[in-house]
């Protein structure tokens, strides 16, 4: 009965060093992904994080753990790429059938944004603003889309353009829609990130936008980090995966997110799409949207500071009429 005892104790201390390796080594890690490297099922690994936190080892947060100090430290691109992966060519997939031909839009740094930028390359007449040096790439070699991108100093952990360059180059543009990541997002306090300056940023892509799309796979729902980007109320929808059938906190955070007027679309990176994670060809741009499922808005949405009704029609690139994106996209090209 001792030697059982030893057994499961031994097993149990490699599976939380192996943990704490993995965790030390890319800054964050889903629970589904320390699950699958260990071999064992999220209710054990969950367990053994509680008892690493315990011990001062890591901080859990919401579908994963992190460093000590997760509120402040942020996770470089290299460590970002390996996270949640499958959730985010999903989520990429999905937000790419919110956009039209012939839109200018603008596209946050981040990963889950960059998944976007490889799906977007073949929709036609499109324009994207950016200051992430990724999306960019991810766009380079699309015929049909026009690439604009900011001015700013580079922040190499990311690759994205930051300062007052950045924020001062985004003055007086008008698009259509934002699609942003970060590092956290909850209903009470919306999406935030670790870095002032990509805060700061992203406050600048927001204003320059009439609807702000949100971009968050299920790790980061409840997750708060130091400075906001997007109030609750600004963000228009919010692109999700399918969280757990046992987190019981993203469904709650969805349902908070909900009821304060986001429109949430939610797809099933488990068993849903794969996307194209890393290759150079971009997957198909416009997939079915029959495989959202919205969550209606309980009211009026209200409108982005500075700007117009987050509904309006007229509200995509100034007060030109609908139908009229050619115009709208001239007009941009013109600024």
């Amino acid at each position: 009965m001792d030697v059982g005892v030893t057994v499961s104790f031994v097993f149990a201390a490699e599976r939380r060093q192996l943990i704490l390796e993995m965790v030390r080594a890319n800054g964050a890690v889903s629970l589904r992904e320390l699950a699958r490297v260990v071999q064992t099922s999220e209710v054990t690994v969950r367990r053994d994080v509680r008892a690493l936190e315990a011990e001062g080892l890591l901080d859990r947060r919401h579908g994963g753990a992190v460093l000590p100090g997760g509120f402040t430290r942020e996770s470089g691109f290299p460590q970002k790429s390996h996270l949640a992966t499958a959730e985010k060519t999903a989520i990429a997939d999905l937000a790419a059938g919110l956009v039209e031909e012939g839109e200018a839009i603008v596209v946050g740094a981040g990963t889950t944004t960059q998944e976007l930028a490889r799906r977007l390359a073949r929709v036609p007449g499109l324009t994207v603003v950016t200051n992430s040096l990724l999306v960019a790439q991810a766009l380079a070699h699309a015929n049909r889309v026009e690439v604009v991108m900011t001015g700013g100093t580079l922040r190499g952990s990311n690759y994205a353009l930051v300062g007052s360059g950045a924020e001062q180059s985004l003055q007086g543009l008008r698009v259509s829609r934002a699609f942003l990541s970060g590092s956290g997002l909850t209903a009470e306090r919306g999406l935030s990130t670790s870095n002032m300056l990509s805060a700061s940023v992203d406050r600048a892509l927001v204003q320059a936008a009439a609807e702000v799309v949100v971009l968050a796979d299920h790790t980061k729902l409840g997750t708060d980090t130091m400075f906001q980007t997007v109030p609750t109320d600004v963000i228009t929808r919010l692109v999700t995966d399918e969280p757990p059938a046992h987190d019981d906190r993203a469904a709650t955070e969805l349902q908070a997110l909900a009821d304060q007027g986001v429109q949430i679309a939610v797809t099933g990176a488990t068993g849903g799409p794969s996307g194209n994670a890393g290759g150079d060809a971009p997957a198909p741009a416009r997939p079915a949207r029959r495989d959202m499922r919205d969550v209606p808005l309980p009211g009026p949405r209200r409108g982005v500071p500075g700007g117009t009704s987050l509904r309006g029609p007229a509200a995509v690139l100034g007060e030109q009429p609908p139908g009229s994106e050619r115009a709208r996209v001239a007009d941009l090209r013109r600024r």
